[in-house]
C-alpha cells in the first residue's frame, strides 16, 4: 500500500492565539514524520485551494459571506472557540481544498491523509463551532456524490461528536455516517437514538462511549458495529474524520486510546476500503491537541496503512462494553448487527 499526506505550510497562517488548536499542531506532526524512517515512504502532496463553489456545495452563502467579511475586517470570534484572523478565509479554502486533494490520492492506489486546519467536523451549514470553519469532509463527501458515487461512507473517530457532518447528512441516504465519541462532551450531540430522519433513517450511527475507554473498547465498537455496518452499507469510497484527540495524553477529553488503538483502527479502516471500495481510502485530521501525542498517533495510523498491519490490542471495560451493546440494539433495526 502506498500513503501520502497532504500539508503545506500556510496552515500555521490560520492564527488563533493561545489556543489549544494551534498552528504548532501541524508542524509537530510534520517535524515528528520526518524525523522517522516513514518519511522516505510517504508522498507530500501540496494542496490547492477549494472554491467557493466547493464549499457552497455544503454551507450557505450567507455564512460563506460571514467568514470573508470577518477575515477581511482583520478578524473576530465567530463562537466562543473558533478564530477568525485575517487569514483565516483563503486557509480554510485551502483546508477543504487540501481534503479534496486526498480524493486524487487513488489514482495511484494511494491512501491520503489531509494534514489540514482549520477542522471541520462541528461546522454546521451555517455556522463555525468547535475551532471548525468549513466543514472539510463534508465537501469531499458532496464532490464525490456530484462525481456520480453513490455511496460514500465517512467514520468519525475524534473524541467529539462531529454534529456538523451529521447535520448536513442527517437525511441523505447515499452518505452512512458513524461516530464514535466520549459522552457526555462538547458538543452534547450524537446520542444512541440519533440516527438520521427521513430518507436518511438508519444511515447515522452513534457510538457515545463513556469516559476512559482504551484500545480494546474502540476495536469491540469496531468488531460490533463499524465493520458490520459498513459492510453491509457496501461503500464506493470510506473517509475517515480521523481525530487523535481520543489519546490517553489529550488535555481535552478522558478517553484512553494509545498510539497502538489509531494504529488498530487504521487497519480495520483500509481492510474496509479494500474489501469494498477498492482501497479508496482517505482520511483528515480533526482534532488531537497534545501535541506528541497527536504527531505519535499520526505516524502510527500512516505506518498501519503503509504495512497493513498494526499491534494487537486487548482489554475491555465494562461501562464501554454496555454502551456498545446500547447501539447495537438501536442499530438492529437497520443493519446485521
Amino acid at each position: 500500500m502506498k500513503a501520502a499526506i497532504v500539508w503545506d505550510e500556510a496552515y500555521l497562517e490560520h492564527e488563533m492565539g493561545e489556543h489549544p488548536e494551534g498552528g504548532d499542531r501541524l508542524s509537530h506532526i510534520v517535524d515528528h514524520l520526518a524525523s522517522t524512517d516513514l518519511w522516505s515512504r510517504l508522498r507530500v502532496v501540496r494542496p490547492a485551494a477549494a472554491s467557493v463553489a466547493d464549499v457552497l456545495t455544503v454551507h450557505t452563502s450567507t455564512y460563506v459571506d460571514l467568514v470573508r467579511t470577518a477575515a477581511e475586517g482583520g478578524g473576530r470570534w465567530l463562537d466562543a472557540d473558533t478564530f477568525v484572523s485575517p487569514r483565516t478565509f483563503d486557509i480554510a479554502l485551502l483546508a477543504a481544498g487540501g481534503t479534496l486533494d486526498t480524493l486524487k490520492g487513488w489514482e495511484q492506489a494511494t491512501a491520503t491523509f489531509a494534514l489540514v486546519r482549520p477542522p471541520g467536523h462541528h461546522a454546521t451549514p451555517d455556522r463555525a463551532m468547535g475551532f471548525c470553519i468549513f466543514n472539510n469532509i463534508a465537501i469531499a463527501a458532496r464532490r464525490l456524490l456530484a462525481q456520480g458515487v453513490e455511496r460514500v461512507a465517512i467514520v468519525d473517530w475524534d473524541v467529539h461528536h462531529g454534529n456538523g457532518t451529521q447535520a448536513v447528512f442527517i437525511d441523505d441516504p447515499r452518505v452512512l455516517y458513524v461516530s464514535l465519541h466520549q459522552w457526555p462532551l462538547y458538543p452534547g450531540s450524537g446520542w444512541f437514538s440519533e440516527t438520521g430522519v427521513g430518507a436518511g433513517r438508519g444511515y447515522t450511527v452513534n457510538v457515545p462511549l463513556p469516559p476512559g475507554c482504551c484500545d480494546g473498547d474502540y476495536a469491540h465498537a469496531f468488531a460490533a458495529l463499524v465493520e458490520p455496518i459498513v459492510a453491509a452499507f457496501d461503500p464506493q469510497a470510506l473517509l475517515v474524520s480521523a481525530g487523535q484527540d481520543p489519546h490517553v495524553d489529550d488535555p481535552l477529553a478522558s478517553m484512553s486510546l494509545t498510539d497502538d488503538g489509531f494504529a488498530h483502527m487504521a487497519v480495520r479502516v483500509l481492510e474496509l476500503a479494500h474489501e469494498h471500495c477498492e482501497g479508496r481510502l482517505a482520511l483528515t485530521l480533526e482534532g488531537g491537541y497534545e501535541r506528541q501525542a497527536t504527531a505519535r498517533s499520526v505516524a502510527a495510523i500512516l505506518r498501519a496503512i503503509l504495512d497493513e498491519e498494526a499491534p494487537a490490542v486487548s482489554g475491555e471495560t465494562e461501562r464501554a462494553t454496555t454502551a456498545i451493546e446500547q447501539a447495537v440494539a438501536i442499530q438492529r433495526e437497520f443493519w446485521p448487527v
